[in-house]
């Protein structure tokens, strides 16, 4: 039986239109979805939409319609951005599907049953924009931490009683030292909850556009609780009659989330999780920001990053190459127009696309348009580049667990810098004159190490890795991870190659 690997976004919230967090998030997440699967694991890569909320209550009455209207247009815009980044989610879960709501209740049920939810009245600062209240003491010049706008909020409300867990909470974190990645965000929560948790308010009444509460139609469940429900919802959690699916992917190995709302993620989840009997996620990973060309992105200063525009203008495999190899993973990032060029130009045409490139011409031009057969024997350089993958499968897979993509990705252009190298110093072109078995061996190795740099590139630029696999004849079945320990054949019939990446 194949192992499983269940991966999560955030669900993404509504009031607005996808910009490059969105797109960033998920491309992570894509990634692994797609590293896994190729390692044979079955898969579960989730994402989806957050409609509920005063937010999306008060967009949808600025927009003159209902909120249900409202939501069902905008969660259309980022399905749209799935096709146009190539995202390959096996699920799209939105929080007004009824399988969602009934997962809420039911847990609600569950907490409220194990003693942990109580009636009482809530008075305090709440931000609209983050759907979070803070204390006093976190209220900086009359404005949330974010720097949102704060309102004075006095209402009945139920509550979660957070305080209780607080050492379960620190025993937890102490004893998985891989829930919360990376380091930074650990040491911030850790810190967060040893300063003293408050039990939380986990209903409203002031607004009405939510997940109502089993049995008092007065209250709506609090956005946060109702939208981590999500994650239970997308694997039936709800099903009582056939719980195979949540039995098999729960719990999640890996939620991903930007780092602004790892709190509602390693702290408020894992403690409504322990309150209702349940398994707990294996990790959360939050990752950085990005500015644009050093300034912070906002509306205001328009300035957002469009996903669709960049991926129009330079396409979908080089935008998702630029984002995860431009940035260590975890910090924050500047996206910069002349260094995307620059990442484009140099790793992707000058490098990789060129190498293809030139290989396959050669091998057209003089090799009767056939790739090589397989050498019975190699030199020691053609050995040295051909393994330098193969030994390393490990390494790939250990990069990919850490989320260190932009290393994983360094470490395969120095391969594709090698295999470049190794062309000027081997010179098929003179080989042809002198020494045409040699040529056929260098030949073959170049073909031979393309095949395995494709293979290992496919999560993150999946149009041009099967380009290159489709164009030198590598059949589906052959393109997992466990592939590359094979040799190719060779003796396989090729056509001339065009560009991969055009130049900018």
């Amino acid at each position: 039986m194949k192992p499983t690997y269940y991966i999560t976004t955030p669900i993404y919230y509504v009031n607005d239109v996808p910009h490059i967090g969105h797109a960033y998030t998920t491309l992570a997440c894509d990634v692994i979805a797609r590293f896994k699967r190729l390692d044979e694991y079955e898969v579960f890569f989730l994402t989806g939409t957050d409609e509920h909320g005063q937010k999306v209550e008060t967009a949808a009455k600025n927009n003159g319609v209902n909120p249900k209207e409202f939501v069902d247009k905008v969660s259309e815009n980022f399905k749209n951005l799935l096709n146009c980044m190539n995202f390959s989610n096996d699920s799209f879960i939105r929080t007004t599907e009824e399988k969602h709501i009934k997962s809420c209740q039911k847990i609600w049920d569950k907490l409220i049953n194990n003693g942990n939810i109580y009636l009482d009245k809530y008075s305090g600062w709440y931000a609209v924009r983050d759907e979070a209240f803070f204390s006093e003491s976190e209220i900086v010049d009359g404005k949330a931490p974010t720097g949102a706008p704060v309102e004075w909020v006095e209402e009945p409300s139920y509550f979660f009683n957070l305080s209780k867990w607080e050492q379960k909470l620190l025993q937890f974190y102490e004893s998985n030292k891989d829930f919360i990645s990376p380091k930074t965000r650990r040491n911030e929560i850790i810190s967060f909850v040893k300063s003293g948790l408050k039990d939380l308010s986990i209903s409203r009444t002031s607004f009405s556009w939510g997940v109502k509460v089993p049995n008092d139609k007065n209250h709506i469940m609090y956005v946060w609780l109702d939208a981590l429900t999500n994650y239970l919802s997308a694997c039936e959690y709800s099903n009582e009659q056939d719980d195979k699916v949540f039995k098999k992917f729960w719990p999640a190995d890996i939620h991903m989330v930007g780092k602004d709302i790892i709190r509602f993620h390693a702290v408020y989840w894992p403690a409504f999780l322990m309150a209702a009997d349940l398994p707990l996620p294996k990790k959360v990973y939050a990752h950085g920001w990005w500015t644009n060309e050093g300034n912070k992105i906002s509306k205001s200063l328009g300035n957002v990053i469009d996903p669709f525009e960049l991926v129009n203008k330079y396409g979908i495999d080089q935008i998702r190459y630029f984002l995860l190899r431009e940035v260590p993973f975890g910090n924050d990032g500047d996206f910069s127009n002349s260094q995307l060029i620059n990442r484009i130009n140099s790793d992707l045409a000058n490098s990789y696309g060129n190498l293809f490139q030139r290989v396959v011409s050669i091998i057209f031009k003089n090799c009767k348009e056939i790739i090589p057969l397989k050498p019975n024997k190699f030199d020691q350089e053609d050995l040295t580049l051909i393994n330098s993958i193969k030994n390393n499968l490990d390494d790939y897979r250990n990069l990919i667990d850490e989320q260190k993509f932009d290393q994983y990705l360094k470490n395969i252009w120095i391969v594709i810098s090698n295999a470049n190298k190794y062309i000027d110093e081997q010179a098929p072109w003179a080989l042809k004159k002198n020494n045409f078995e040699r040529m056929e061996v260098v030949l073959f190795t170049l073909v031979e190490t393309i095949r395995q740099i494709s293979i290992l590139l496919q999560p993150f630029v999946p149009h041009t890795a099967e380009k290159i696999l489709d164009h030198i004849k590598i059949p589906h079945d052959q393109r997992k991870l466990k592939s590359v320990d094979f040799i190719l054949n060779g003796n396989i019939e090729i056509s001339l190659p065009t560009p991969l990446f055009p130049r900018i």
